[in-house]
């Protein structure tokens, strides 16, 4: 890979990793919910299950969709059901009542940030990150050199995303001062849950037309 080639593939995934997608929605509003230690698992599972991706794509996995037509749609299908399901989950979600300092509350014990796994395996059917990893494989990896060049694209991927996702949770961090007020924080949950939902509109219109 030439250096020209590198730079611009630093700067492709620079830019496509700190912009807002469904990722980034999710790990500011885990950061407000449950500060930073807390989504340090989320953040992990979105940084490194976004690298295995990358690499499984460049590696071939693509060939895969081609071979078995209908596993892309089916994917695609599970990605819409479970990205609202996120979205509900992220409208319904308040902080740690400590935080608050409102004593216990019973209804807060299933509201968590999301796992190690549930964000690696959120990565297949995310639309914005399928999208990165095939433009990125298709784009960058030399045809000279297939796997190394899918090793290069996913190890560059993942030293420009970790700081890139790691500022969306500081970000929510700090506006979690701002939001301890239950009537603000309800708002801003449910706002960035209508975002992450309508994200979700264009795929699922395709879902549907590809259906019918």
């Amino acid at each position: 890979m030439t250096p020209e080639l590198l730079a611009s593939l630093s700067l492709f995934a620079f830019v496509s990793s700190i912009t807002p997608g469904p990722n980034n929605a999710m790990l500011f509003a885990s950061g407000v919910n449950h500060g930073i230690r807390r989504t340090i698992p989320h953040l992990l599972g979105v940084t490194l299950g976004f690298t295995f991706m990358q690499l499984a794509v460049g590696l071939g996995v693509g060939m895969l969709f081609e071979a078995v037509p209908g596993l892309y749609s089916t994917l695609r299908a599970l990605g819409v059901a479970y990205m609202l399901y996120l979205a509900w989950r992220i409208g319904s979600s308040t902080p740690p009542a400590a935080a608050q300092g409102q004593g216990p509350a019973p209804a807060q014990a299933d509201k968590r940030p999301m796992t190690f796994l549930e964000a690696s395996a959120f990565q297949w059917v995310n639309p914005k990150a399928v999208m990165m990893c095939v433009t990125a494989a298709s784009a960058y990896a030399p045809p000279d050199a297939p796997v190394l060049g899918a090793f290069m694209v996913a190890g560059v991927f993942f030293v420009a995303g970790m700081p890139c996702v790691a500022l969306w949770v500081l970000l929510g961090r700090v506006m979690r001062g701002l939001l301890q007020d239950r009537r603000r924080l309800l708002a801003f949950n449910w706002a960035m849950a209508a975002l992450l939902a309508a994200s979700v509109f264009p795929m699922a219109r395709e879902v549907v037309q590809g259906a019918f």
